[in-house]
């Protein structure tokens, strides 16, 4: 194994016994054939797994709604991406010159897909068990200050309850336009609701996550509405 992956074997708390697993775990498609995508696919499954396993043990009451969502608030892009900087891996991913240029040791998907692989390499090379422990390690502090499920229902979701409750028509979206270059898009999206004169807009990387803050704005003016009208 590269000298170069030394620190982040001290970060993971773990020695590879096949040191061309974590070589190839942290190897872009961009840079070879060989590369981190069917790691990253067998690890996305463990820690889906292993994170089910926690939150079934932990949570006794919770519905599979509830645990479904929080599942989702743990294994997501964001939060992957936040432990892999934390394990400082993008100083220690392989990557095509066009990826380096723009900027890919600091992006969310390469760097979430990476923690994956990673994942997926632990397991192969250490079994099952040991991956169990790097998880929930990795994971610890957010498994022990999990929020209600219930708080966790994304804003379109709520926003559909809530114009049920109020019996007003479900909102509309509508991308009002997508900026950017392929691999780093940015959306902005309207939210419209027939029966409510104000217009929401939500921005982000991608469609849904736009669609998602729309919502939410359009949720906080109708709540805010409500507040007044009480008063």
């Amino acid at each position: 194994m590269s000298d170069s992956l030394e620190p982040l074997c001290r970060m993971l708390d773990y020695r590879f016994n096949d040191p061309a697993l974590l070589e190839e775990a942290v190897t872009h498609r961009s840079v070879s054939d060989r590369n981190n995508e069917r790691l990253e696919f067998l690890g996305d499954s463990v820690l889906n797994f292993v994170i089910a396993d926690e939150l079934f043990r932990r949570q006794p009451r919770d519905s599979e709604g509830g645990l479904s969502r929080l599942r989702a608030s743990l294994v997501n892009r964001e939060t992957l991406a936040s432990i892999a900087r934390q394990l400082d891996l993008g100083r220690h991913l392989r990557l095509g010159s066009g990826e380096r240029k723009s900027g890919g040791r600091r992006r969310d998907s390469i760097l979430s897909d990476a923690l994956e692989g990673v994942l997926g390499a632990v397991y192969l090379d250490g079994g099952f068990a040991r991956c169990h422990a790097l998880i929930v390690r990795l994971f610890a502090e957010r498994l022990e200050h999990l929020p209600d499920a219930s708080e966790l229902k994304d804003p379109k979701t709520r926003l559909q309850e809530y114009l049920q409750s109020a019996r007003l028509s479900l909102p509309t979206y509508e991308v009002l336009e997508i900026a950017g270059k392929a691999h780093d898009q940015t959306f902005r999206v309207e939210c419209r609701v027939p029966e409510v004169d104000t217009v929401t807009v939500g921005e982000a990387g991608s469609r849904r996550r736009a669609e998602q803050r729309g919502a939410e704005a359009m949720l906080r003016t109708l709540e805010a509405g409500k507040q007044e009208d009480s008063q």
